[in-house]
């Protein structure tokens, strides 16, 4: 789905969404990734929903945002509060959808002037 929002400049916006991953400011990519609202989206280095841990979150945690859209991949899945600790922690929101309802809130939140970080889930193989 292609997608287009009024956004700060240089905010990372993602332009389009699909099963095997996302375009943010022109670049393509096809796996797990952390989009922050500035500075480099980042490899996030998940390929399953069941191979999410607290250590998940620690990249997010060094990006310093107000808030976090978790994409769980093609579906809906919530992660257990343990591993949410960190992030509850240090007072940081959390929502958690489905990956493409993800990228359309990030979106949204983007266009806000928000300090958001999409955390998007792009599963590979079994």
């Amino acid at each position: 789905m292609k997608m287009h929002a009024d956004r700060p400049e240089g905010a990372n916006a993602i332009s389009r969404h699909a099963p095997e991953g996302v375009i943010v400011a022109g670049v393509e990519h096809r796996s797990s990734v952390l989009v922050p609202w500035r500075g480099e989206v980042q490899p996030w280095g998940l390929d399953r929903f069941e191979a999410l841990t607290e250590a998940s979150f620690e990249p997010v945690l060094a990006l310093a945002p107000e808030l976090v859209i978790f994409g769980s991949g093609a579906r809906l899945r919530f992660p257990s509060p343990a591993i949410l600790k960190a992030l509850m922690a240090k007072r940081i929101g959390f929502e958690v959808m489905d990956t493409p309802a993800a990228c359309r809130t990030y979106n949204v939140l983007l266009a806000e002037g928000r300090a958001v970080v999409a955390a998007l889930l792009f599963e590979r193989g079994g």
